[in-house]
């Protein structure tokens, strides 16, 4: 695993820590623990088991720095930690999410987790961006998760989205993202479906037997 794999990780989970609790003014929210506890159980599990290319591709797609989209959506990531933080810590604009709910949002996002988890498991291209990866030898996948839905990476983005902000206490967080992370998830998912079916080989075939995008049964 390349070494930095290890750096970016950690300093992704100390800034999403800072950005919460110093946005808060306190680390006495227990709910904000639970929520890194998982997210750092998940970089763990990520850098023992994950495909060592992958881990590439995903910080640098094709060799290139992420494009802007998806550096605006990290960004409003961030944003909604220091929304969440800010109201459960300081202002408490929405923090009345019931204690029930925000268990349930826990539950939620760490199906989310588990499932894109699952995901990068069975498909070791499955990049930041969209593009069809020649050069690593991209082929059809249909293993996991992958037997059932096109795109299960998109359906664990959406449990997680859904989830994040109710797990930290936050309407106002959780209407952030969700206002903007379901769009473009969607998009990216009708996006690279349609990318795919006209580049890659055999994935039209592998469509016709899969309909499902996310959902079955929905779409």
């Amino acid at each position: 695993m390349p070494v930095s794999a290890y750096v970016q990780s950690a300093v992704f989970l100390v800034v999403m820590g800072l950005a919460l609790f110093q946005s808060a003014g306190t680390v006495a929210i227990a709910g904000f623990w639970i929520y890194l506890a998982i997210y750092a159980a998940v970089i763990v599990a990520s850098l023992v088991a994950l495909d060592p290319g992958l881990f590439r591709e995903r910080m640098r797609p094709g060799g290139k720095r992420p494009p802007l989209g998806l550096q605006l959506f990290t960004l409003v990531l961030f944003l909604h930690w220091i929304v969440a933080g800010l109201d459960r810590g300081r202002f408490h604009w929405s923090d009345s999410v019931p204690e029930w709910l925000r268990a349930a949002g826990f539950i939620l996002l760490g199906a989310g987790y588990a499932l894109c988890f699952w995901a990068m498991i069975e498909n070791r291209f499955f990049s930041s961006v969209v593009r069809i990866q020649s050069d690593r030898g991209q082929y059809v996948v249909t293993s996991g998760p992958y037997a059932v839905i096109r795109h299960p990476g998109y359906t664990a983005g959406i449990l997680i989205i859904l989830a994040s902000g109710v797990a930290l206490g936050s309407w106002l967080a959780a209407a952030l993202l969700v206002s903007t992370g379901l769009p473009f998830l969607s998009y990216r998912a009708i996006t690279e479906d349609r990318i795919l079916q006209a580049e890659l080989p055999g994935y039209a075939e592998y469509a016709s037997q899969v309909p499902w995008r996310l959902c079955p049964g929905i779409w």
